[in-house]
């Protein structure tokens, strides 16, 4: 697959040169110049560019994975800010020469194709990043996603400093990342369940790419429910259990909502956690508040089973410079993907 009509030719550069007087030319080098210590020459890592949610400019998000660019477009009708997107492409493959592809995803595209990204300038987007010294496989338009998510950069740190020696269980694990930072910490076991096979195929990609063996048996394409009642049934508990769900879904065994109902979610994985272990609580909605979401929390902990050791933060670049506040106040989290840690004691 190759796009190349956003080769930066004289015309491209012409239109760079026209965009340094705009307000969206502006931010982006102000998000170039603050990230620039990211700018490594071998460039293989992955991080947040441009985050329009809160520097003004709502509709775009800029992400860099390893040489390739990948726009977010979330504007209601696309295609008014179809341009847009499509000048932020150029001025960027021209500011930033080491970029070799570049893909745009319009989250309300009319087609699936539009929503998972279309190349828009390279040859082939990159299918491997590294982040904290561990590599991890992507496929940039498998999704509406990018497969990998930034926001949990540190929480994947932490994992790795934490993990040795424990068993993990990674439920709603995607494409695997939290599971694979675990196993790079030296884990002794490693189990991954989401509903998509797909995904977790991607997740055996990363631990090919660090010379992790795959056992079939750890890597369970299947319902959350079943699968959480079914470790319940045989008795099978972990050290630590990272509950990361999407933010609504429904299938025929229950449903997900990470609004109302993460305590419930939360309680059903409670007993597959050892004593002296811990859960790992990831919430990303937006529209619930941080203090809401540290109430629910608080009241899980009432019975002295549960204690919160620690919130992880979301890495500081990934938010960038606030202009605009955030939907809801995600305090005391520092964004709206709210990541706790909680002691579990068992009776």
């Amino acid at each position: 697959m190759k796009a190349s009509f956003l080769t930066p030719t004289a015309t491209a550069l012409k239109l760079r040169h026209k965009m340094l007087n705009t307000t969206l030319a502006t931010l982006l080098d102000k998000a170039i110049q603050s990230r620039a210590q990211q700018f490594t020459p071998a460039h293989e890592e992955a991080f947040r560019l441009f985050n329009g949610f809160y520097a003004g400019e709502p509709n775009l998000i800029v992400d860099v994975y390893a040489r390739t660019l990948l726009i977010h477009n979330y504007a209601d009708d696309p295609a008014q800010n179809r341009e847009e997107a499509l000048e932020a492409a150029r001025y960027l493959q021209s500011a930033l020469n080491w970029l070799r592809a570049g893909i745009i995803k319009t989250r309300n595209g009319k087609t699936q194709s539009e929503k998972c990204g279309e190349l828009v300038f390279g040859e082939k987007p990159d299918r491997k990043i590294k982040e904290h010294n561990v590599w991890y496989a992507v496929d940039l338009t498998m999704n509406r996603d990018a497969s990998f998510y930034l926001d949990t950069s540190l929480l994947r740190k932490w994992l790795i400093e934490h993990a040795r020696g424990k068993s993990v269980l990674n439920t709603f694990a995607y494409t695997g990342s939290l599971g694979v930072a675990a196993m790079a910490g030296g884990a002794a076991q490693v189990v991954q369940t989401d509903i998509n096979r797909q995904f977790l195929n991607l997740a055996k990609d990363s631990y090919s790419l660090n010379g992790f063996s795959i056992e079939k048996r750890n890597f369970i394409a299947h319902d959350f429910f079943p699968v959480a009642a079914g470790f319940k049934s045989a008795k099978q508990n972990f050290d630590y259990v990272i509950i990361d769900p999407p933010f609504f879904s429904t299938t025929a065994r229950g449903k997900v909502d990470q609004v109302h109902e993460s305590a419930r979610l939360i309680n059903k994985i409670r007993p597959l956690i050892n004593d002296g272990g811990a859960l790992i609580a990831i919430n990303n909605a937006l529209f619930l508040s941080g203090q809401e979401y540290m109430q629910t929390l608080e009241e899980l902990c009432k019975d002295g089973y549960l204690k919160i050791r620690e919130l992880i933060p979301v890495p500081d670049d990934f938010i960038g410079d606030v202009v605009n506040k955030p939907i809801t106040d995600p305090a005391p989290f520092n964004h709206s993907t709210k990541i706790a840690i909680l002691d579990v004691k068992r009776k």
